[in-house]
């Protein structure tokens, strides 16, 4: 079973060019995190990784300057993430 969320995500590169991709908030895209966790740690990290993304990454999420300067981002879930785990293109956005 491992083996074919690999393949699904393989698939789902080859298929859906990077431009047509829905941009993700996540420094590290969706795809690529739950590939490597399902990879790395089998069938079920993969599909808990899926699901906290599929949560989390959402347009409902909001991009904030602390006080001291640094970039944070607060996920539908109220998580709150520093600006090494936000996507460049998100933050650039802002």
């Amino acid at each position: 079973m491992k083996n074919l969320l690999i393949l699904l995500i393989k698939t789902y590169w080859i298929v859906i060019p990077p431009p047509k991709r829905r941009k993700c908030i996540f420094r590290t895209s969706c795809s690529q995190y739950v590939y490597k966790k399902t990879a790395e740690q089998g069938l079920i990290s993969g599909l808990k990784a899926f699901q906290y993304r599929f949560q989390n990454c959402r347009s409902s999420a909001c991009i904030m300057e602390n006080p001291s300067g640094e970039i944070q981002i607060i996920l539908p879930n109220q998580q709150i993430l520093n600006e090494t785990e936000v996507s460049e293109r998100f933050i650039k956005n802002k």
